[in-house]
């Protein structure tokens, strides 16, 4: 497959309040263009210094929620229903929308975000499609503190968000040579429409990690991401007329924002959320660096778990879709400018994305195996595989009631039937005279259960016939009966397992049925149409001027000496602002390193007060030779950077101080001022070795 850039886009908010609010004002410093995909940043300290960027699409504070979603994300579904991987994510400052982008507000239908629109989409596309079955699951996942959590296990009572009775807690990355990188023991849904979809979001959502700032009052604390696996089979439609099987996983990816201590305020816990955060996106930052770099043979994924999951989004197999989140004002003009820099870098990024045809992990696959193995079980139930013995014939209960006949024929007249029925069920092939019940019906099985019964009863109401004999037949009527009771469970047991296994399938055109697939098929593909038809005018327009401006200094021609001097220092004009704004774009780097690193700094600093405060509590309040026992007990795992103690079961405790022993007679063992403060007849039960109360009594007066 040829290689494919990422998709990057840039959508800026309009003014919060707060920035409304602030003393002198919020100047507008973004000049959006999305008719063109520019963006134009001009600097609040010089109006010289402006900054151009172009993007793939750029959308305005008035651009609404579906447009963003039917200009971007559908590209992304679109490719994962048809088999591909695909990753949707936003980045930007924290309190610039990139949660509202994702999630929206879920039951305002205008304002839902992309992941609840990409329900509505993936499960319309199931309902037009005809003569495929889907199998579409859902998890939900989040990063807080480099730790990956399972937003989809309901947590304990009484822990909060990020509390460390966490159900989801501590999950771990494993990789596969096949699959990839993958959290183990993360828990999947099977979703058969959108309700139940929405349902696990808010349940996963209401489990996130989340906190006040100065900047956001719903700040997200974490990283998030929703996972959607949509896998699906074409009858017919694969080598040698097999079924066709495709896996797409899609990926909604809600980072968490990039903050200075300096504007949210973070302190304690919110501080090392922050220095989390900050260092999982200067992660993310140093992969796409390295990525556009060319240069670098090592992309270092495995210095963030933000970026060993999303490895296949960056460079990998998938279709990956960058939304970077902006705010107008001039008060967050650095961040802007980080931002859209971070984007910049980001679309010279190579994908190599592939279908995924015939997955060996494929779950449908699984699910079509079972089915038709208790379809053919179902069969072969109805057809008959098992051939049982008779049922007991009325015929023989008319002999048996036959008042002229004595005990003792009647004994040989039912062994003799029950020995010609003995030898012809072994040969029911060729001899129709054997009940099989795995070839009746339902109603055929309830009539013989009525027959059998009423021929007990008759059975226990004759009087003609010897104790041994009808105690024999009444065994042979109740081992029939448990054979058509047996059967009648084991049929509906296969039945019911059966329609629980094709009730997770999903079969286009069928679930859904109030649509009207062809029109809104058609118009959804006239829509994608005019956007690719868009999206290539404006790549022509910028083309376009690019070589404009290239064939007017080729064919310039100039009258005279003078003219061609003036038009040579336009040029050397022009190229000594290129030089300016080349310089000034180096010292912006140089300022933004610095300030970076002064964030970092301050963050070491903080770390190593808190470090310089344990110290001291380890060594005043700890005796030594216990901290030593505790430090040769800790190892430091590479994978998870961690430190881990070892169980106290692997490690020698020959020194180990004995527990005190209770004197013989006695419950528990006794100090010796307990035995004193028993001696002084004190009333106090703690020092007394039993439960036993003593209470004074009064006496009576005689």
């Amino acid at each position: 497959m040829p290689a494919e850039a990422v998709i990057v886009c840039v959508r800026c908010r309009p003014f919060s309040e707060k920035e409304k609010e602030r003393v002198g004002g919020a100047k507008k410093v973004l000049q959006l263009a999305p008719d063109r995909g520019t963006v134009v940043l001009q600097s609040p300290k010089s109006d010289e210094d402006v900054k151009n960027f172009t993007f793939d699409a750029v959308f305005d504070e008035t651009c609404t929620q579906l447009e963003v979603y039917n200009s971007t994300a559908r590209i992304i579904v679109d490719a994962v229903l048809n088999g591909f991987n695909g990753t949707v994510f936003c980045y930007g400052q924290t309190g610039t929308g990139k949660t509202f982008s994702m999630q929206g507000i879920n039951n305002v239908p205008h304002l839902r975000g992309i992941i609840p629109n990409a329900f509505n989409h993936i499960f319309d596309h199931i309902a037009r499609s005809q003569h495929k079955k889907f199998l579409v699951r859902v998890s939900f996942l989040e990063i807080y503190n480099e730790e990956i959590r399972d937003l989809l296990i309901k947590r304990p009572k009484g822990s909060g968000a990020g509390g460390p009775g966490h159900a989801g807690s501590g999950l771990e990355l494993k990789e596969h040579p096949d699959t990839g990188v993958y959290v183990k023991d993360l828990s999947g849904y099977v979703v058969k429409s959108v309700a139940e979809m929405e349902q696990l979001m808010n349940m996963g959502n209401a489990a996130r990690s989340v906190g006040a700032t100065l900047m956001n009052e719903t700040s997200s604390r974490s990283h998030s991401i929703f996972t959607i696996t949509v896998e699906s089979s074409e009858p017919s439609g694969g080598v040698d007329g097999q079924d066709r099987y495709l896996l797409g996983k899609l990926h909604l990816v809600d980072l968490a924002g990039s903050e200075r201590q300096s504007k949210t305020g973070a302190t304690g816990d919110r501080l090392k959320e922050a220095t989390k955060i900050n260092l999982s996106l200067s992660a993310l930052g140093n992969c796409i660096s390295a990525l556009v770099d060319g240069r670098s043979s090592h992309i270092p994924y495995r210095d963030s778990k933000l970026t060993r999951l999303l490895q296949d989004s960056l460079g990998g197999n998938s279709k990956t879709l960058m939304i970077a989140t902006l705010s107008p004002a001039s008060y967050n003009y650095e961040e802007t400018l980080s931002t859209l820099r971070y984007a910049n870098r980001a679309k010279n990024i190579k994908n190599k994305p592939k279908i995924n045809e015939d997955p060996k992990d494929a779950m449908l696959r699984e699910y079509q195996d079972e089915i038709n193995k208790l379809r053919q079980a179902l069969e072969a139930k109805q057809k008959g595989t098992k051939v049982v013995k008779k049922v007991v014939r009325k015929k023989i209960m008319k002999k048996v009631k036959k008042p002229e006949s004595s005990p003792g024929r009647i004994g040989r007249q039912i062994r003799d039937e029950s020995d010609s029925e003995n030898s012809t069920a072994s040969d029911s092939g060729s001899d129709g005279d054997s009940t099989n019940l795995s070839g009746l019906d339902v109603e055929t099985i309830a009539r013989l259960e009525a027959e059998v019964e009423a021929e007990r009863r008759a059975l226990l109401a004759s009087k003609n016939m010897v104790i041994e004999e009808k105690q024999r037949i009444a065994a042979e009527l109740e081992k029939r009966a448990q054979e058509l009771e047996a059967e009648r469970q084991t049929r509906d047991h296969i039945a019911r397992k059966l329609a629980a296994m094709e009730d997770k399938l999903l079969v286009g055109g069928v679930n859904i049925i109030d649509r009207v697939a062809g029109k809104e098929k058609e118009l959804e593909s006239a829509q994608a149409a005019l956007r690719e038809k868009k999206r290539a005018e404006r790549e022509l327009q910028q083309k376009l001027e690019a070589k404009q401006e290239l064939q007017l200094q080729m064919e310039e021609s100039y009258v005279s000496l003078q003219e061609e001097v003036d038009a040579k220092s336009k040029k050397l004009t022009k190229l000594w602002e290129k030089v300016q704004a080349a310089k000034a774009e180096i010292s912006d780097l140089q300022d933004e390193f610095r300030s970076e690193r002064e964030d970092l700094l301050d963050t070491i600093r903080e770390l190593s007060r808190e470090l310089s405060l344990k110290v001291a509590v380890i060594e005043n309040f700890i005796p030594p030779e216990e901290s030593h026992k505790i430090e040769r007990r800790a190892i430091f795992d590479e994978e998870t950077n961690e430190w881990n103690l070892q169980k106290l079961t692997s490690i020698n405790l020959s020194n180990k101080v004995k527990r005190p022993c209770s004197q013989s007679g006695l419950k528990r063992p006794l100090s010796q001022y307990a035995k004193a403060m028993i001696m002084g007849h004190v009333p106090s039960v703690r020092y007394y070795p039993d439960n036993i109360l003593r209470l004074k009594i009064d006496m009576a007066d005689k």
